[in-house]
């Protein structure tokens, strides 16, 4: 377990917008309680809350993978239409202490899906 720290900062904060995350022209969430997490040199990434997720499309996965800076993060594939996304979307169920805002939150894959993150006072 390592923190986050000056030479590898994670800033987790509410973002202040709208996420919304699509296949096609198939919504899979909509949120204006996303959380964006800022890690060290890396694009932001977008956590939903999992109440904002229409849970019927996905489809847990075996895989997982391992983050020293944010723990065991467990995975999902997306299920449309007969068509599979393997491992799409990935939450840390057990956050480690300097990320713990994102438990009960999932993040999505934005060469997978697409993401679209509208900041308030915004147009789309």
């Amino acid at each position: 377990m390592i923190e986050p720290n000056p030479d590898h900062p994670i800033v987790v904060a509410p973002f202040a917008g709208t996420v919304v995350v699509a296949h096609g022209g198939t919504v899979i969430a909509e949120t204006r309680h996303a959380l964006a997490l800022h890690e060290s040199t890396y694009p932001v990434v977008y956590y939903v809350p999992k109440a904002d997720v229409a849970q019927a499309f996905l489809v847990p996965s075996d895989h997982s993978t391992h983050c020293p800076y944010k723990g065991d993060a467990s995975y999902w594939s997306v299920e449309i239409a007969g068509t599979r996304i393997e491992n799409a979307v990935w939450s840390y169920e057990r956050p480690l202490p300097g990320v713990s805002a994102i438990k009960d939150y999932l993040a999505f894959y934005p060469k997978k899906l697409t993401v679209t993150a509208t900041e308030a006072g915004r147009a789309a």
